[in-house]
């Protein structure tokens, strides 16, 4: 039932999986273990992988850095399995292991405490429920080391002795599921109770589990499952724009940036949620785009890279669509509407201003490089001032932003939806606009009106 991947040196393949499709780590439910030293987590990891993923031993804080894999965890599909530090870890390099840990945070949709059974919950195991819950993350608190307890072997996976995350016995107000997998009413999801962050109050389950002896594994694996699905969104990226038949031109430029033998995500994503649509999916360059233009006739829609936004919009009659796929990304994995409202920014930006522009891959640089290159003259142009610019790449993203006037983000399309919102959250909680590229280049070309017109409402 479940399948794991591994990395074949030519690309990921699953293990068991028959032929399940592959997905970029943006597209993967992240699944993150989290819990003090020494409780299992590293072994519990590998026993739901199938394989030796992270390094596990006796020795407590043998995990240093956030161990991260790839597999398939069905019915649910592809995910991201996330082994991190224990939250416990001491001295100044243990508070660089808890910073990284908690950083996991940010992009987790479901998180699992690991737990020893049998003992008192301890306030470092508390400390993760509250973050669990300000952040609005389901979670399953699996009560490892289950071997150890009398009769626990016999309980097939059942919360037994186990104490409660708040110190309480669960069982007087627990609900009891066919797999034996006891759900806590006071935490489980109500739509209407939402936490201090905004978010809806987290779901909350607790099993008996041993990663030695793989008691209850799979159970937790179901329970992962369930909880994942709840986190999954139902938001596409631009088939429920399109009809059946619609023709629609995407404009890929192949210069010195493009990457040798492929396309970009973005640009592979949008192609296959045309193609899903049912609609019909035209690929040119930049100067291929008013000839194919005139022979198609009937086109309903035009996406371009933003990088040459521009340059289509002169091509694309004002009757026909135009966006790009940038502001798709944009739409897909974040909020547009607070992004279009931080591109009014870049107009008031000063010599005195400092502008992080931040992208979520970490591509090598080339001289016509997008985000240090192209970005920074284009806003340089457009404000008429020379404003500071600062950069980051991949996971990298400060979470204090007071010395910047606007962030200036790309697409996105490597982070996972919970990380371009804890992104966005950073900067509207510290005051700062944020914008990202394809609307920030539509906004100094003039045309962003015209990129918004085929999403219509915002929201």
């Amino acid at each position: 039932m479940f399948a794991a991947k591994v990395d074949t040196g030519f690309g990921v393949a699953s293990v068991g999986g028959g032929g399940l499709s592959l997905a970029p780590s943006g597209e993967r439910v992240h699944i993150g273990f989290f819990g003090v030293r020494n409780a299992g987590k590293s072994s519990l990891v590998n026993a739901v992988c199938g394989q030796k993923v992270a390094l596990a031993s006796d020795v407590a804080g043998t995990t240093t850095d956030p161990v991260r894999k790839a597999m398939e965890l069905l019915p649910l599909g592809p995910v991201e399995i996330i082994d991190t530090p224990g939250i416990d870890d001491v001295g100044n390099l243990g508070q660089q292991r808890i910073s990284r840990a908690c950083d996991v945070l940010r992009s987790c949709d479901v998180a699992v405490l690991v737990s020893v059974a049998g003992r008192a919950p301890l306030a470092a195991e508390r400390e993760l429920v509250d973050l669990f819950e300000q952040r609005g993350i389901p979670y399953v608190v699996a009560r490892n080391k289950a071997d150890v307890l009398d009769g626990a072997a016999s309980n097939g996976g059942a919360v037994g002795s186990c104490v409660g995350v708040g110190g309480d016995c669960p069982h007087a107000s627990d609900e009891r599921s066919a797999s034996g997998v006891a759900i806590s009413k006071e935490r489980a999801v109500q739509n209407d109770v939402v936490s201090d962050a905004g978010q809806h109050a987290a779901a909350h389950t607790e099993i008996l589990v041993s990663a030695r002896t793989g008691q209850g594994v799979d159970a937790l694996k179901e329970c992962l499952a369930r909880s994942a699905a709840t986190a999954q969104r139902p938001q596409r990226l631009v088939a429920d724009l399109l009809s059946p038949g619609d023709v629609v031109v995407l404009v890929v430029p192949i210069d010195s940036s493009a990457p040798k033998g492929r396309i970009i995500l973005p640009q592979q994503m949008v192609l296959r949620d045309v193609l899903d649509a049912h609609a019909v999916a035209v690929v040119c360059q930049p100067s291929q785009l008013e000839a194919t233009m005139a022979s198609l006739g009937d086109v309903r829609l035009v996406i371009t890279d933003s990088q040459v936004f521009g340059q289509v919009a002169r091509i694309v009659p004002e009757s026909v669509l135009l966006t790009s796929f940038s502001i798709l990304m944009a739409r897909y994995k974040g909020n547009l509407r607070a992004l279009v409202q931080g591109a009014q920014a870049l107009a008031s930006l000063t010599d005195e201003s400092c502008v992080l522009i931040s992208e979520g891959c970490t591509h090598h640089r080339q001289c016509e490089d997008i985000g240090t290159v192209k970005m920074p003259a284009w806003i340089r142009d457009y404000c008429g001032a020379s404003p500071a610019f600062e950069f980051t790449q991949g996971r990298d993203f400060p979470s204090d932003l007071d010395r910047f006037d606007a962030v200036v983000h790309c697409g996105g399309c490597m982070l996972n939806a919970k990380e371009m919102e804890w992104r966005q959250r950073v900067a509207s909680q510290s005051g700062v606009p944020m914008v990202n590229y394809g609307v920030a280049i539509a906004c100094m070309h003039g045309i962003l009106e015209r990129a918004l017109e085929p999403l219509g409402c915002l929201d």
